[in-house]
């Protein structure tokens, strides 16, 4: 792995590399880790896509469309809402000043895309601080990719996001009709259920793909979404 950057956080040293793709050595594949931990890949990036793509086909309204994506990663979740004609703006509020500065340098492998929409704004901030304080905007779509999952967060202190109280303070930062989608490696019952008390509708998407390097590698992720949807039902 070729290390293009890394910085010590107080949840381990953060990693940036990039490697040749087995069998295909005129491509890199980027990968983000955790003091020796696999974050996310370039090369798996199905369900951080989908979560824009999924909450998108949820949402009824028509342009323009204000989106809200919490953590940036490499990319893909912001650059799959800006695929899609109906937005007009999409704001990513990174926690990580590293981050930013990596996507600013044209390390991460999005950068050039990324910074050649107009469209597209990078802030620094923490996402549950902005949705669990007063509303002073609202986005017609909150899209949240931080925590492993509802009940594996990487931060203390910010599990009352997933509560209903927290809830009801997210809520006002959606639009009407909006759509709030909230990423997770694993399904979770309890958030689901705070979901589906606090919003008119809830659902969840099961996400399944295979590995293109290791054939039979499968990954599962979900993918919870909460708001104006156009149907009540358990599964999108």
């Amino acid at each position: 792995l070729d290390l293009l950057g890394h910085a010590d956080t107080p949840i381990g040293t953060i990693y940036l590399g990039r490697r040749p793709r087995e069998g295909r050595e005129d491509e890199w594949v980027y990968e983000m880790q955790i003091s020796g931990h696999l974050l996310m890949s370039s090369l798996n990036n199905v369900s951080e896509r989908q979560l824009s793509t999924s909450a998108l086909a949820l949402h009824e309204g028509p342009a323009p469309l204000r989106v809200l994506v919490g953590g940036l990663g490499l990319g893909y979740t912001a650059q799959a809402a800006l695929e899609e004609d109906r937005v007009a703006s999409v704001r990513v509020v990174e926690k990580m000043d590293f981050v930013i500065d990596w996507m600013n340098k044209g390390l991460l492998p999005l950068s050039e895309q990324l910074a050649a929409d107009d469209r597209l704004e990078i802030v620094q901030g923490d996402i549950y601080e902005d949705l669990l304080s007063p509303a002073s905007e609202q986005f017609d779509l909150i899209l949240v990719d931080v925590d492993h999952s509802p009940d594996d967060r990487l931060a203390q202190g910010i599990g009352h996001f997933y509560t209903s109280e927290g809830q009801q303070q997210v809520a006002r930062h959606l639009s009407p009709g909006g759509v709030l989608a909230v990423w997770s490696a694993w399904d979770n019952e309890y958030f689901a259920e705070v979901l589906w008390r606090m919003y008119p509708h809830s659902c969840r998407e099961n996400v399944h793909w295979d590995d293109e390097e290791e054939k039979g590698n499968a990954f599962h992720n979900v993918l919870f979404f909460a708001g104006g949807l156009p149907q009540p039902s358990p599964d999108c």
